[in-house]
């Protein structure tokens, strides 16, 4: 019993210790890189919810609209398809040295477009951007609002996030990522979640969070559900980069795709890998809510939004697989173990529905 309540008691100390160490951020190369976006028309990061801030955007950097890096980013939206969190990879491949941004990190991890960018010539363009639109000046004239923000994030949304969840959900072993929750305030009502590897150091996992004001309210809003959900992303998406997973989601995964476009009016995942790592994102969050103890009408009330108007009816299915993993640890070490137990799942889904219906799913 002695030895029970010493490891309830340090696992609540590591807890806290572990949340206390993630200071909220706010990051220079998110907000370049999302405002270079933005100038150049990207819908994603133009959404305009930021109130004041928004409004000091437009008036700064409206007169570069022809800029070179500007034009740049036009073109290779429109040949390669960046956008979205491939922004926000970029950004996190960025430092500022003496002034001057550069990349750091992996270029082999700036992939899904921009493996055929130049991006010697894009940085060397961004760094024009940056000089020309008197960049940091901008930013500085902003900080203490950035830093008014991230201290209100923190203190009402931090305590609730416990990092070491997410290594012993996917891994099964102790944290040794290094988590980085950063608000952007360019990017409205989307968030993403990243991972970057520094040659020697530990895995860097990014929780890049949307700021919005709610119209109704006049007020920033949070939502500590946005935070567990990009936190899973740098677990989960990087399964599917495997051959062996493709493979055993390959004819399943268009199915799920068909599902989820015909039941929400517009939907940001045109392709069917998005949509599988998305479910198993979003049915995590469920997992993660119910294991930090929350209420379990909170968990339905979340299952059941993601079931009907997020489009993934099959969530139900998928929490109640994942809920037999975590039970199932001795026989599943990781969730890539657990993977062809997940393609199984979401197949009888697709079966039993076709079934139902009579009617294929294409």
């Amino acid at each position: 019993m002695k030895k029970t309540i010493l490891s309830i008691i340090l696992a609540v100390v590591a807890t806290v210790t572990a949340t206390a160490q993630i200071k909220v951020e706010v990051s220079e190369t998110v907000e370049l890189m999302s405002i270079l976006a933005r100038t150049a028309g990207y819908q994603e990061y133009s959404m305009d919810l930021a109130g004041q801030y928004t409004k000091d955007t437009e008036a700064w950097f409206a007169p570069y609209k022809e800029h070179v890096a500007v034009v740049l980013a036009q073109d290779i939206r429109a040949k390669y398809g960046i956008g979205h969190e491939r922004v926000m990879n970029m950004a996190i491949h960025l430092g500022i040295d003496n002034g001057k941004i550069v990349l750091i990190g992996d270029r082999a991890e700036l992939n899904n477009g921009w493996q055929n960018v130049d991006l010697d010539d894009f940085v060397k363009r961004l760094n024009k951007f940056y000089k020309d639109t008197r960049f940091h000046e901008f930013f500085e004239q902003h900080r203490q609002f950035y830093d008014d923000y991230t201290k209100m994030y923190e203190a009402n949304v931090m305590p609730t996030f416990h990092p070491e969840w997410y290594s012993q959900f996917h891994y099964g072993t102790a944290p040794t990522d290094r988590f980085h929750v950063i608000i952007n305030f360019t990017c409205g009502g989307n968030s993403y979640g990243l991972c970057s590897q520094l040659s020697g150091q530990p895995r860097d996992l990014f929780a890049i969070i949307g700021y919005w004001i709610d119209p109704a309210l006049g007020r920033p809003r949070y939502d500590a559900s946005v935070l567990f959900h990009e936190a899973n992303h740098p677990f989960v998406n990087p399964l599917l980069d495997d051959d062996k997973n493709i493979k055993l989601m390959e004819k399943v995964g268009p199915k799920l795709l068909s599902l989820h476009q015909s039941s929400v009016e517009k939907t940001n995942y045109p392709d069917w890998r998005i949509v599988i790592n998305e479910s198993l994102v979003r049915a995590a969050v469920v997992l993660y809510m119910q294991d930090a103890g929350y209420k379990m009408e909170q968990c339905l009330n979340v299952l059941g939004l993601e079931m009907v108007q997020k489009g993934f009816p099959w969530m139900f299915d998928l929490v109640g697989t994942l809920r037999y993993y975590t039970a199932h640890r001795d026989q599943y070490k990781t969730l890539n173990d657990f993977y062809p137990d997940i393609a199984r799942c979401l197949e009888q889904y697709v079966n039993d529905l076709e079934r139902k219906t009579g009617k294929t799913i294409n």
